[in-house]
């Protein structure tokens, strides 16, 4: 199996159990008679996500030369992986999980903080193989992969669970994951050349990745004002759907696995393009998209929802975001070092999300205050501004063009 293939498998089964968790369980839970406020604590494992970034220098510092600096840490983490989800197994042979919330629970967050960790080391392998021009496709794998993941895990194991049971579920997600594990078995990784010496040197990459030219001003500019902008407008739609009289079941169907579909497909021709166009180009393709499809759901904004019109928006939507987060997670690989690259992708891919999250907050609570239309223009005025800022960056700032590049502010941290 090729390089790109590794990391297709890696991802997707990364994401399967996380889909599961996020999407699948919770309609299993609901349909169970789960509160509400209860099912809030299972979104509430999903912080550990933004947060691996305190960890991540450990990866990067220790790791077995005779194994594969990170392969042996994926050894582990996949097979822990597999065991965790069959503990959720061997807790409930016969019961429902609704009748088992704190273990279910307990082991959830077990399972995400390992998946968060062996998407550090996934992320770190891929850093050091992909050189600038598949950083786009490989990009465009992890984001199509999430997708992917959340449509089986989400989606097909829930279909199992109802028709088969718990078990049935269980195991189908336990098997897939499995599958990981034998592509690590099988992955040989190159010969690490480089390496950290210290822990506290490890952590200092931290702060020193935003020494790199240009990276404070991806991060801190052009990351929130997409971010926050496209994460506004996705923050609206489940709200909206509900005030425009849609039942639960059919927003979980459209938004949990029809519009997976595009978004996969969105992701791959992304990172396709990256390679052919350039970032600035699809990251423009990107805004343009983004900046039409909110335009496209503002009859629902305004609470008209017909099935069609308002499905085919929201998998516009989905695909357009889907683009922009493509390349945004290229670039933060640009600016990923060989030595320390599980930390600088973890801390830059980080920060992405703590601005999803504030985006969430901001929406809703404006949309409480000025309306639904009020919060979608804003969110296509800030991702306009996102392009506009990031074309500006990679003309100053483009990509540098070899698969192991040290930067400047690397070298008081690795010993060759």
């Amino acid at each position: 199996m090729g390089r790109l293939g590794t990391l297709t498998a890696l991802y997707v089964t990364q994401y399967l159990g996380i889909g599961f968790i996020t999407v699948g369980l919770t309609a299993i839970l609901r349909d169970g008679g789960t509160s509400l406020d209860t099912l809030a604590l299972l979104q509430v494992v999903g912080l550990i996500w933004p947060v691996k970034f305190l960890w991540a220098p450990l990866l990067d510092r220790y790791g077995s030369r005779r194994r594969g600096h990170y392969r042996s840490w994926l050894l582990v983490l996949q097979a822990v992986l597999v065991l965790t989800l069959l503990t959720l197994l061997a807790l409930l042979p016969f019961s429902r999980p609704a009748d088992q919330l704190g273990p279910v629970i307990a082991v959830c967050a077990v399972f995400v903080f390992f998946s968060a960790t062996q998407d550090i080391a996934v992320d770190a392998v891929a850093v050091r193989l992909l050189a600038a021009s598949e950083r786009g496709t490989g990009n465009g794998i992890q984001v199509a992969a999430s997708y992917l993941g959340n449509l089986l895990g989400g989606g097909v194991c829930v279909l199992v669970y109802d028709r088969f049971g718990w078990a049935a579920a269980v195991g189908l997600l336990a098997a897939l994951t499995a599958i990981g594990l034998l592509v690590v078995w099988r992955f040989r990784e190159p010969e690490r050349t480089d390496r950290i010496v210290r822990i506290g040197t490890a952590y200092r990459a931290l702060v020193s990745v935003f020494g790199q030219p240009g990276c404070r001003w991806w991060t801190f500019g052009v990351v929130p004002l997409v971010y926050v902008g496209a994460g506004m407008a996705y923050a609206l739609v489940t709200p909206a759907l509900v005030d425009a009289g849609w039942s639960l079941g059919r927003i979980g169907v459209v938004t949990g696995v029809v519009t997976s579909v595009p978004a996969i497909a969105a992701g791959l021709i992304a990172g396709l393009g990256i390679g052919r166009f350039g970032r600035a180009g699809v990251l423009v393709a990107g805004g343009v998209t983004l900046a039409l499809s909110t335009v496209a759901l503002l009859p629902l904004m305004n609470g008209r929802a017909p099935l069609g019109g308002t499905v085919a928006a929201l998998c516009f939507f989905l695909a357009a975001y889907t683009i922009a987060n493509v390349v945004l997670y290229t670039v933060n690989m640009d600016y990923s070092r060989p030595g320390s690259g599980g930390t600088d992708f973890t801390v830059l891919s980080s920060f992405g999300l703590v601005c999803s999250f504030v985006a969430a907050s901001l929406g809703l609570a404006a949309a409480d205050r000025f309306g639904y239309p009020a919060v979608a223009l804003a969110s296509l005025v800030l991702v306009a501004a996102g392009v506009a800022v990031g074309v500006t960056h990679q003309r100053r700032f483009p990509p540098s063009g070899s698969t192991i590049r040290v930067a400047h502010s690397q070298t008081d941290l690795l010993v060759r």
